[in-house]
């Protein structure tokens, strides 16, 4: 049987990549440091997904395991796997990648020459790129010029909303039934791997672009907005008419600006963001605010959700009041629990608006978008 490592046993490694994969037959390890997930795993070897939609239906996971993410056995386990998955967040990549480089150092000691394909799903452009970097430097150049021809590293686009809903069994999870795993197709080694679910494209960026303008930029909309009025999950937000128009209008001007940039069918993409706001609709999964709108300062980047469909809009002389209203609004997010949204304010607080603009989205000083974007906030917390 093949084996493939899932780094990230969280609710996305395990209710989206880790079923995926399960499903196609894969021996599926999962690797992560928190012990009591660890030893829950090894223990049941299996876990339910609950699909939470108008068609509801379980999975059930079997023959999985567990290895701590640093340990010498998830080494061991590198060196001899099929597929390699993250779903870990993109800070976390760089702690990934130590053990990556080991296996794939033991691989080469060991001869073993069979194709290993690395993926990371991740919520960000070129997160598999990201990995590459962060592993080749970590060998030497014999090793290296080796894993170019024996590892490939191709990025991938990942799409499915996965709530943390309390289930009665803890490794249990939930899920919308919706989901894409578009991965670059010119990027693998060897035989591209038949994984059911998972689809090998010719132009990746347009799908991970897609996504990223679409479902995350109406998530967040969704998010900031709606705790803006004091709701608290997204359904509730959806079910606001002002904030159903905002997001509605956000997600089409950012699709007017991917249309422009990649040549979309317009009535096409235009049904794809109805599609979108239905998922958001749905009322089994009570994807609260604070959640879809954490770590606004990563969201509020120049090449994430916020910034850049705005930024491609303008670029194609087309209407982005939306996503300003969407920049501003994710500067008044305001969680305590929130390391990043405590930060952003007291930036606020002590540099004032345009400052605090400028430092997170990476626009320049004086910059009309700034401007633009400072003047949204002031009428939002008037």
């Amino acid at each position: 049987m093949k084996s493939a490592i899932q780094f990230g046993a969280g609710n996305i490694g395990r209710g989206f990549i880790g079923a995926v994969l399960n499903q196609a037959g894969y021996q599926v390890i999962f690797a992560d440091v928190v012990e009591t997930l660890l030893q829950q795993i090894n223990e049941r070897k299996g876990y339910t997904v609950h699909i939470t939609d108008t068609n509801s239906r379980d999975i059930e996971v079997k023959n999985i395991s567990a290895v701590n993410s640093g340990s010498d056995e998830a080494v061991a386990k590198v060196a001899e796997a099929d597929v390699i998955t993250t779903a870990v967040g993109l800070r976390i990549l760089k702690f990934v990648a130590p053990t990556v480089a080991k296996g794939i150092v033991a691989r080469k000691a060991a001869g073993n020459e069979k194709p290993l394909n690395v993926i990371a799903c991740e919520n960000g452009l070129k997160a598999t790129s990201q990995l590459k970097e962060l592993v080749f430097a970590q060998l030497d150049a014999e090793t290296a010029a080796w894993a170019e021809s024996h590892v490939g590293f191709p990025d991938a686009a990942v799409d499915r909303i996965v709530p943390p809903v309390h289930c009665e069994i803890p490794l249990d999870v939930a899920v919308e039934e919706y989901f894409e795993w578009d991965v670059e197709k010119s990027s693998f080694v060897g035989e591209i791997p038949q994984i059911e679910g998972m689809t090998p494209v010719d132009n990746l960026e347009a799908y991970v672009e897609r996504k990223l303008f679409t479902l995350n930029t109406g998530h967040a909309t969704a998010a900031y907005l709606g705790k803006l009025k004091g709701l608290n999950t997204i359904g509730e937000a959806i079910a606001d008419p002002e904030v159903y128009a905002n997001v509605k209008g956000a997600m089409q001007q950012s699709g007017e600006g991917l249309i422009k940039k990649f040549g979309f069918d317009h009535d096409k993409h235009f049904a794809y963001i109805e599609k979108i706001l239905k998922r958001f609709q749905n009322p089994y999964l009570k994807d609260e605010c604070n959640r879809v709108g954490r770590e606004p300062g990563r969201k509020l980047s120049a090449n994430d959700r916020i910034i850049l469909p705005l930024l491609t809009a303008k670029g194609f002389g087309l209407a982005y009041d939306k996503l300003v209203l969407l920049a501003a609004a994710a500067l008044t997010f305001n969680n305590p629990e929130d390391p990043q949204s405590v930060e952003i304010q007291q930036s606020i607080k002590d540099s004032g608006v345009e400052a605090t603009i400028v430092k997170y989205t990476g626009l320049a000083a004086g910059d009309s978008v700034v401007k633009e974007i400072a003047a949204a906030y002031n009428q939002i917390i008037k």
